[in-house]
Formats: structure tokens, C-alpha cells, sequence
């Protein structure tokens, strides 16, 4: 509703106001509060108070299908799962993959590891949020309903079950997803299971069918699955965020609520993360607002000081357990002791080691890797050769190797890639010498499937695996 000067009720002579003037302040006034709201958009107390609000949905949908696991979707989802009520599984479903025109099934991100939860608790829970303009992200309407259909079809294609007997439909919400995307995604989907089919994955036979279902804060009854174990699996995708038309509602309990408002933590957490919300929830969410920045900061200097462990090192299942993949901060002294059978590379970011550990009894080498272009060269011309003599040195002495980086998913990950195909053949059998000629991007794609499939959080950077292919595949110089 626009307001016109002439609405206000007053004499303008008489004040000394003209319309022109009254009507630039009402815009200036206009322009203030929106700048105001977008501030808030940004706050980090209402923020968290949407997500608890949000949370409490989550909790009720999740007692209502008290038999199903809780999964949250990283990255946003996992701000709206409680840990203590989580199966201890994440889900990696890309909106990315599900955007318009950009329809994808990414080898690398399968969420193959899912599966096995799924059938042994006869479906599963994934939570995720969207931002306002939205009723449910495209990771829950249309990624996680490619991943469905392409792993139904391709478990067909692997085991030749007969499609008649086996829905492999593609099923979107229909409120969400047009027919006309519908049909897109759906023609699409053959190439996709062919290639996951014929990649070196496991992929189980599961005894039905995957089938999403969708709820958001406006379902008005939850659908009952009880019955669906004779012809699906129920994956139950829940929008975590109410729709709100503008994006923020304001509160009673004086706060601005705002639609998703976990997306895109690193723009407002202040360095916050969903494990240290939880660990501290109760007393971030008792702060007063004029409170909470100083306890943020507090909270996350002191997990600077004390630091939480992760996933435990990974086996490269492939190699027998030669090879080992982790992040640096699931070393410690008591892993790499004396007794430590193990010889350990460790890449850091940070001017120094990242940890202070007694390396008495045990192989160690220590590589640097600088932030930026610098650091792509220094990991391609210093950090491959080093890495990759020392540890083909380790392997040839009997000693099995852990590979760490700073997160254990992207340079430790690619310089297990690149070991992999040096020094293991195409069975994953430990070979003396190295193989480099014979490498290849097939080869690498398989070996890269091998360390997803132990480690479904490894994700080389695009980067990093162009680095790998100009060592491996480049004429030696």
C-alpha cells in the first residue's frame, strides 16, 4: 500500500511542509526500515532462535516416525538435528543438483552409505531448510528424488530385476516440481543409473524400492508409512522452516523469525558451528540479545583451545587396510604413540603444525600447504613428490600409512587418490615400483569411488584433482 502526502490529515502550508517533501521523507523513512529488517536478517540472536523454533518442528516430526533415524543434510540441516536424537549419519544431497536446467546425479557425492541404515530401519528421516521464496529446498524436491529413481534403477540394472516388479518411477512433490520439470529430470535418469551401475561402488539389493514423501510445517497430517515396507522405503524429506512471504515474522518471544536462517552459516555464525550450537545451546539460547555476540565469541575461542573430535581414521577398505585417511584433528599422541605400527603425513594450512605430538617410535613427514594459488602449486610441485617417495617408502617397509589434512577430504584425500593408483592395481593389491604410466582418468575415477566409498565425506577439490592429473597423467620431466 503506497501512502500519499494528502493522507496524513494536516495543512501543509501551515507547517511549512510541502507534499514533495513529506513524500521524500516517507521514502527515507521506507528505505530505514527495510534496511533495519535486512540487518536483522543478518543477527545471530534471531537466528538461533529460529532455529530452535524450527527444531521443534523437526522433534515432531521425528517422534511421530519414532522407528526412522534422523538424518540431517549438510550443511544446513544439520543446524535443526540434535545430535543426542541424530542416527549419527549426515546426507550430502547438493540443491546445486536439483537446480533448473542443472539436474545432475554426482558420482561423487552418492550417499551410498545410506543404504544400509535405510533397510535395516525400514526407511529414514533427512532434514534440510531453504530461504525465503521457497516452500522446501531443491535438495529435498528434486536431489534426493534423482537419488531414489537413479539408485532404484541402477540396483535393477545391476541385478537384472524385471521393472514391472520393481517401481522405479521418479516421484517429486507436485506442488513444488512442475510436469514439465518433472519429465525433464525423468529422461535423464537411464544415464545416470547406467553410470552409477557400471562404476565400482557397492550397491546393494535392497528389498524394495526407495520412496520419498515430503512434509513442511504446513502439512496438516502426517503420512502413515507403517504399511509401505511391501513395496517402498519411506524416506521422509522434511523442510525444517515455516514459508514466510517476506522472509521474517516478528515473534512475541522478541524475536524476528526468519525462513531458514541456518543457510549460509559463515555469513552470520561468527564462526559458530552446529556442533558447538548444540554443545552450548541452552545457554546461547538463555542469553539477553545484547549478550549473545559475547558469548558466541567466548564459545568459539574456547573450542579453539579444546578441540572436538570428527569422523576416526578411515581404511581404504580396498587396500586391506595399507592405506588410512583423516583429518589432523583426529590425531593425537595416543594414536601415534610409540606402539603406532603406522607411518603418518600430515598437510597443515597453519604457518605450524596444528598439533604438538611426540613422534618417537614412528615415521612422520610434515608438509606445508599455504591458503590460495600458492598453496595449488606448492601441493602439485612439493607436497605430491615428497608425500607420495615417503610413503611409497613406508608401504615398501611393511608399514601401512595415514594420509591427514586439515578437514581429511580434499588434499589428504587426493594424495591417497594419487597412492593409490602408484602404488595398488586395479584389484586394490599392494604392487613394489610405481605405476604412474599406466595411469589413466578411468582409473583415477575408480580409485576415487574406492575412497568415497570408506570416507563418504571425501570431496578432492576441483582444484586438487587437476593438480593430480598434471603429476600422474602429465610426460615426466
Amino acid at each position: 500500500m503506497t501512502i500519499e502526502p494528502d493522507d496524513i490529515g494536516f495543512e501543509f502550508e501551515d507547517e511549512g511542509i510541502t507534499p514533495e517533501s513529506l513524500q521524500r521523507d516517507l521514502k527515507l523513512v521506507e528505505k530505514t526500515a527495510l534496511s533495519r529488517i535486512r540487518k536483522e536478517s543478518h543477527d545471530i540472536y534471531n537466528r538461533l532462535h529460529s532455529i530452535n523454533e524450527d527444531v521443534l518442528f523437526v522433534d515432531t516430526v521425528a517422534k511421530n516416525y519414532a522407528t526412522l533415524p534422523l538424518v540431517a543434510n549438510l550443511r544446513c540441516g544439520a543446524w535443526y538435528v540434535n545430535p543426542e536424537n541424530s542416527s549419527g549419519s549426515q546426507a550430502y544431497f547438493k540443491s546445486t543438483d536439483g537446480h533448473y536446467g542443472n539436474w545432475s546425479f554426482n558420482l561423487r557425492r552418492p550417499n551410498l552409505h545410506l543404504l544400509a541404515l535405510i533397510v535395516e530401519s525400514k526407511g529414514m528421516i533427512v532434514v534440510d531448510s531453504t530461504r525465503s521464496g521457497k516452500r522446501m529446498p531443491d535438495a529435498l524436491s528434486k536431489t534426493l528424488p534423482i537419488w531414489c529413481t537413479v539408485v532404484n534403477t541402477a540396483i535393477a540394472q545391476r541385478y537384472n530385476i524385471e521393472l514391472s516388479t520393481w517401481d522405479s518411477r521418479l516421484f517429486t512433490p507436485p506442488n513444488v516440481v512442475s510436469a514439465q520439470e518433472h519429465a525433464h529430470i525423468s529422461g535423464k535418469i537411464d544415464a545416470w543409473a547406467t553410470a552409477l551401475a557400471s562404476s565400482s561402488y557397492p550397491l546393494p539389493r535392497i528389498p524394495v524400492p526407495l520412496r520419498p514423501i515430503w512434509i513442511t510445517p504446513s502439512t496438516t497430517d502426517f503420512p502413515d508409512v507403517s504399511s509401505w515396507n511391501e513395496y517402498g522405503l519411506p524416506l521422509v524429506c522434511v523442510s525444517a522452516s515455516r514459508f514466510v512471504e517476506e522472509g521474517l515474522e516478528r515473534r512475541a518471544g522478541g524475536y524476528s523469525y526468519i525462513q531458514g536462517s541456518a543457510d549460509d552459516h559463515e555469513m552470520w555464525a561468527m564462526g559458530l558451528t552446529p556442533d558447538l550450537f548444540w554443545a552450548n545451546h541452552t545457554a546461547l539460547l538463555g542469553c539477553q540479545h545484547d549478550e549473545l555476540e559475547a558469548m558466541v565469541r567466548q564459545v568459539v575461542l574456547d573450542a579453539s583451545f579444546h578441540r572436538i573430535k570428527r569422523n576416526p581414521p578411515s581404511a581404504i577398505a580396498k587396500t586391506g587396510g595399507r592405506l588410512w585417511l583423516c583429518a589432523n584433528d583426529d590425531l593425537d599422541a595416543a594414536t601415534m604413540g610409540a606402539s603406532s605400527s603406522k607411518a603418518y603425513v600430515i598437510i597443515h594450512s597453519t604457518p605450524s603444525p596444528p598439533i604438538s605430538l611426540t613422534f618417537e617410535g614412528t615415521g612422520h613427514l610434515l608438509l606445508h600447504v599455504p591458503g590460495g594459488k600458492k598453496g595449488s602449486s606448492v601441493f602439485r610441485e612439493d607436497v605430491l613428490p615428497k608425500s607420495t617417495h615417503f610413503i611409497g617408502t613406508a608401504l615398501a617397509h611393511g608399514q601401512d600409512v595415514c594420509i591427514s589434512c586439515d578437514t581429511g577430504n580434499d588434499l589428504a584425500a587426493g594424495i591417497v587418490l594419487v597412492c593409490l593408483q602408484l602404488f595398488f592395481d586395479d584389484d586394490g593389491s599392494y604392487e613394489t615400483g610405481s605405476r604412474r604410466a599406466m595411469g589413466n582418468k578411468q582409473t583415477l575415477q575408480t580409485r576415487l569411488e574406492w575412497i568415497i566409498s570408506d570416507r563418504p565425506s571425501a570431496n578432492p577439490a576441483r582444484t586438487t584433482l587437476k593438480r593430480i592429473n598434471e603429476f600422474l597423467l602429465s610426460p615426466a620431466r
